[in-house]
């Protein structure tokens, strides 16, 4: 299958016409979009409906985020930190018209951060399966661009639609489109099985079975319990409340300090004294000599009558 350019958009199978195995489902499920979990109708009980939200989707959340890293540590990293923030928002998820899928975005956003490439404890990954063809359907994944590798994984994995994948990934549907269908291609070249179905639809039919059985084969048995989620949320939101005190009252008492030591007025400033070169000796009389100065006192000291007449001598 040639790609596609990202201004065109290609044809795709309808999703409720493609049957096979969802991430998210059963093996004898048909597929399609998942369901959001029920959630308790009691409104006094948030921590009963957190819990209920993630006994349903914990265990597959960190099946799709391991299809997408390929670490089983940063899998169950991923998963605790988005049910720790659907927490600290449950307000707003209880009411969201799909909650599961608020965590899985959140969950998705995490695993795929590039910043766990710093990370030493997850830089190298997991021991690939052992059986062949799921050890070459991971790989192929893996070496997607993390941009096809989720849309793959959501539109062919999880069951959504185009519009709801272009949603999920902030992309728009031509764009979309034009990544899955690339993906697809690159995961043909990979595996040559994937590429002997004739139409898209049964293509993604063989690669949402192929997911299907891969994410199934991680056993979720590592994940902390709902309890311990909550708790850890909430240390974290003490943490940081604390945190944002400690500043504001930090920042209260410089203002204050300043304000007491500050001068009530501007004074300017005097200039340091500087040696300044090429200016000219300074001119005038000489200095006075001995004689000079006796002379000039004598001169003080005398009666001043006015000038002598001046007489011719006769002679």
């Amino acid at each position: 299958m040639a790609p596609t350019e990202p201004g065109t958009t290609p044809e795709l199978p309808d999703k409720h016409d493609a049957s096979g195995t969802s991430v998210t489902d059963s093996p004898s499920a048909t597929r399609a979009a998942p369901e959001a979990p029920e959630m308790p109708e009691a409104s006094g009980a948030p921590a009963e409906a957190f819990d209920a939200l993630y006994k349903s989707c914990a265990a597959t959340l960190f099946r799709q985020t391991f299809l997408l890293t390929g670490r089983r540590n940063l899998s169950q990293e991923s998963v605790a930190r988005a049910f720790a923030r659907a927490w600290e928002h449950w307000p707003e998820v209880a009411v969201d018209r799909d909650p599961a899928g608020w965590v899985r975005a959140a969950a998705y956003e995490y695993a795929m951060s590039p910043w766990h490439r710093l990370r030493r404890p997850h830089r190298p990954l997991d021991p690939p399966p052992a059986e062949p063809g799921a050890r070459a359907l991971l790989g192929a994944l893996l070496d997607l661009p993390p941009s096809y590798r989720r849309t793959l994984l959501l539109y062919d994995g999880v069951g959504l639609d185009l519009p709801e994948t272009a949603a999920e990934t902030e992309a728009s549907t031509p764009a979309t489109a034009s990544r899955l269908m690339n993906a697809r291609a690159a995961v043909a070249e990979r595996l040559p099985e994937s590429a002997e179905p004739s139409s898209p639809a049964e293509q993604s039919a063989l690669l949402h079975q192929q997911l299907g059985a891969l994410a199934r084969a991680q056993p979720p048995d590592s994940l902390p319990s709902p309890d311990a989620i909550r708790r850890d949320s909430e240390r974290r939101a003490r943490v940081w409340t604390g945190a944002a005190i400690s500043f504001t009252l930090l920042l209260i008492g410089l203002t204050l300090f300043t304000l007491a030591t500050a001068p009530s007025r501007y004074e300017t400033p005097e200039s340091p004294a500087q040696q300044v070169g090429g200016v000219p000796p300074r001119g005038g009389p000489q200095k006075l000599t001995p004689q000079d100065l006796n002379l000039r006192k004598k001169l003080q000291g005398e009666l001043v009558r006015g000038p002598a007449r001046l007489v011719p001598d006769a002679g």
